[in-house]
């Protein structure tokens, strides 16, 4: 990894496979119709549980180098957060509670760490969760994966005044599903934490839901890594909705939900619209602009076009 100090206004995105991200073709349009035309956006590649070293370097460098804006970060929030928090200066309540990092930024002198996820996720599922499910069917929500979109999205049915009856944390591995526990101590939810090493696991807890549940994958299976959390013999239930929160990769998930959309009458999602919240939730606040009402329409607009 070698990293070189920034000869223009540079957002950084720290992720696994950066250059496959449709953002590396649509930024540039954007920040021409944001009118920061000198801006340019440079991808950070990390495996999977990276060193720890390798976290401090890439914070280091961003903090340091005068033209490095700042960077949203996938994948690794948790694992960045951890080996890098002694070199933030400021940490916003959402980062301090989730324990992670998916936005870095430079403000008054200060480095800063948020994170966006609970607000980004929140507008991503209000676009096509009715607004009155949870209170008048009683789903449930079952969240694959134990990493920071999981939390952020329990922190967000936390905010509302009719959350999911029970919501699920499911994850193969057990030190995760202890950490996330112990971030989410004290919300005002159901919550249960299932270990779940298989495919099977998971399947057997989408069989259990009542109808009108959330089903997310929050796993990075399908992006990060090949393959899905589920079977092709997971039964959803009726009425429910499915969330790939990929935009890109196999999505195996996502295909093996629609299989079953119209006998089930299933609403299958992708990660789209998380995206483009996610990413103009990061620009705003690394570049201090407002995004929202017409000019975050037409920032959609344009991504949209751009995905063709």
């Amino acid at each position: 990894m070698r990293l070189y100090p920034a000869t223009q206004p540079t957002l950084y995105f720290i992720g696994v496979t950066t250059a496959q991200s449709s953002i590396m073709k649509i930024f540039p349009l954007w920040a021409k119709e944001l009118g920061l035309c000198d801006a340019v956006i440079k991808g950070i590649d990390l495996p999977l549980h990276a060193p720890r070293e390798s976290y401090r370097e890439v914070v280091s460098f961003v903090k340091d180098d005068p033209l490095s804006l700042g960077a949203l970060v996938t994948t690794h929030k948790l694992d960045l957060y951890a080996a890098a928090k002694d070199l933030l200066d400021h940490v916003d309540p959402y980062a301090e509670k989730l324990s992670e990092v998916s936005c870095l930024s430079k403000s008054g002198g200060l480095f800063s760490a948020h994170a966006k996820d609970p607000v980004s996720c929140g507008l991503a599922l209000e676009m096509f969760l009715p607004e009155n499910n949870w209170q008048e069917h009683g789903g449930e929500a079952l969240l694959l994966g134990a990493g920071g979109s999981a939390l952020a999205m329990s922190l967000y049915f936390s905010k509302l005044d009719h959350p999911p009856r029970r919501i699920t944390i499911a994850n193969r591995s057990t030190p995760r599903l202890h950490s996330a526990q112990a971030a989410l101590t004290g919300l005002d939810l159901e919550l249960v934490f299932a270990h779940g090493p298989s495919p099977e696991d998971n399947d057997a807890l989408i069989k259990k839901l009542p109808p009108y549940s959330l089903i997310v994958n929050a796993t990075g299976l399908g992006k990060d890594a090949p393959g899905s959390p589920t079977t092709d013999a997971a039964a959803y239930p009726a009425h429910s909705f499915v969330w790939e929160i990929n935009y890109r990769g196999d999505l195996i998930f996502m295909e093996q939900a629609g299989r079953q959309k119209t006998e089930k009458k299933l609403h299958v999602e992708d990660g789209w619209q998380y995206f483009i919240h996610g990413w103009t939730q990061v620009i705003s606040e690394v570049f201090h602009i407002e995004i929202e009402g017409d000019l975050l329409a037409r920032l959609s607009e344009i991504a949209n076009f751009a995905r063709g």
